[in-house]
C-alpha cells in the first residue's frame, strides 16, 4: 500500500475523532496528516514524510490551537432572540403598569409590565426595555 493512502486514512481517522472531541487538537493533527499524504503522493521518502507530519503538527498545536480555543470559548459577538430585545426603544399603545399594558418593539406588539411597580405609563410614550421574562417586557419610561 502507498504511504500517501496510509496518511490519507490517518487524516480521516483523525478527523472523525475531532468530531467527537471537539477539542481541535485531533482536527490539527488531521490537517497535518493531510499534509503529509500530499508530500508522500510527490515521493518523499518516509523520514522526510515524518518530519513534515511532526513540524505540521507542533506548528499547528502551538500556534492555531491556542487560537482557536479562544474563540470557542468567547461569547457570540451579537445577541439574538428575544435577549436583542433589552435595551431598545418601544412605544407604548395601551397603558402601561406594574400589572400590565402593551408595548411596540420593533414593530411586534408585546405585552408590557413597568419596571417600577408605581409606575403608569401613558399610551404615546416612549420607554426603554429593561428585561424580557416570557413573553411580557419589563419597561422604563424614557426621560
Amino acid at each position: 500500500m502507498d504511504s500517501w493512502i496510509v496518511w490519507l486514512i490517518l487524516a480521516a481517522a483523525l478527523g472523525v475523532a475531532e468530531l467527537f472531541t471537539l477539542t481541535a487538537a485531533m482536527g490539527i493533527i488531521s490537517v497535518a496528516a493531510l499534509l503529509t499524504a500530499g508530500v508522500a503522493a510527490i515521493g518523499l521518502p518516509p523520514g522526510l514524510q515524518l518530519l513534515v507530519f511532526v513540524l505540521a503538527s507542533g506548528g499547528g498545536l502551538l500556534g492555531l490551537r491556542p487560537l482557536a480555543m479562544r474563540h470557542l470559548k468567547q461569547a457570540p459577538a451579537q445577541r439574538f432572540g428575544v435577549s436583542a430585545l433589552v435595551g431598545k426603544s418601544a412605544y407604548v399603545t395601551h397603558e402601561v403598569t406594574g400589572r400590565g399594558g402593551r408595548v411596540k418593539i420593533g414593530g411586534e406588539e408585546w405585552s408590557a409590565r413597568a419596571y417600577d411597580e408605581t409606575l403608569v405609563i401613558p399610551v404615546g410614550a416612549t420607554v426603554d426595555v429593561f428585561e424580557i421574562e416570557g413573553a411580557t417586557a419589563l419597561v422604563y419610561p424614557r426621560e
